[in-house]
């Protein structure tokens, strides 16, 4: 079985302890030994996730050392670089591999994405000086935007290869049916931000999904972690997991089929507490940071993948 899988397996088998858990015969001993394991199950998909994590790691280092060297290597690839328009004048997203199976008991659906730098653009927030020429600041900016794309583009197909790889020995191995999809959206590209959201579904039997969100600053070229929005020391955790909570309340309270694991007194270690800097986000058209949980992260799965969109006024004070 392989590693999503097992994340798969591991989440399912948590729902089934938490449907058990909740029944009402169940006395107090057995109860106190069906917390237990669920316990062992999170920690199981812990254990899971720092793993894959570590192997996605390698595998992008890797990846990124021949990076620069595929537009010229592919005719295909630098075909379709020249036929694609300009993403806030500054970045392309172009196709770097589709791949495709069909089949009665399985089928894939992965599109791979590549960012792909413009050339001779100048970063946005710099002014060129007189003759032309760029200036140190713009330099460094334009090389940080490569740097940045390359490690994107890395760790994508890291992550796309891993799943593909996975298929293809499920596939040998005959495990049933399954179903893999990989695809991508540019969710905003501002004067400041582009953001490429990756998003992957696997299903075999019950089905998951989880996002991934690419976020460049483009008048420095850096890639963006949440805590880079907000000034030095500036505690930006409370103000957003408060104003989360408070959406989780008013949602739950306006429709009886939402739920969050929010002061959840049956499993309390399920509760949403507060994000944390690891919490996958991104700027929306609107400027506004969006914070998105996976599957089974702070709700049941039916759920979905989950997102919450944090008022202007929340952090107002607090951006750089």
């Amino acid at each position: 079985m392989g590693e999503n899988q097992e994340r798969i397996s591991e989440l399912e088998k948590l729902r089934n302890l938490k449907a058990e858990y909740e029944r009402e015969e169940m006395t107090q001993e057995q109860a106190e030994k069906l917390r237990e394991r669920m316990e062992d199950a999170k920690r199981e998909k812990r254990r899971a996730g720092q793993k894959r994590g570590r192997q996605i790691a390698a595998a992008a280092a890797a990846a990124a050392a021949v990076f620069v060297a595929l537009p010229n290597l592919s005719a295909d690839i630098a075909y379709a670089m020249s036929n694609v328009p300009l993403l806030g004048g500054l970045v392309q997203v172009v196709t770097f591999r589709d791949y495709q199976y069909g089949s009665e008991r399985n089928r894939a659906d992965i599109r791979v994405p590549e960012l792909i730098v413009g050339e001779n653009v100048a970063v946005t927030d710099t002014e060129q000086p007189a003759g032309g020429t760029e200036t140190a600041g713009q330099s460094e900016a334009q090389e940080n935007l490569r740097k940045s794309t390359a490690e994107i583009n890395a760790e994508i197909q890291a992550i796309t290869e891993n799943l593909v790889n996975e298929f293809e020995r499920d596939l040998e191995a005959e495990w049933g049916y399954q179903d893999v999809m990989v695809s991508n959206e540019v969710i905003a590209t501002t004067e400041q931000y582009f953001t490429l959201k990756l998003s992957c579904y696997q299903g075999a039997g019950s089905g998951y999904q989880w996002n991934y969100f690419y976020t460049i600053d483009l008048t420095t070229g850096e890639r963006l972690e949440l805590k880079d929005l907000f000034a030095e020391n500036a505690d930006y955790i409370t103000p957003i997991s408060e104003e989360i909570k408070r959406q989780m309340k008013a949602q739950m309270e306006a429709d009886e089929n939402v739920m969050y694991w929010l002061d959840y007194e049956e499993v309390p270690e399920w509760s949403f507490t507060a994000i944390t800097d690891e919490t996958l986000f991104y700027v929306n058209a609107d400027g506004n940071i969006v914070i998105s949980f996976n599957e089974g992260d702070v709700a049941p799965m039916y759920m979905g993948v989950v997102e919450f969109e944090i008022p202007a006024e929340t952090v107002a004070d607090i951006l750089k």
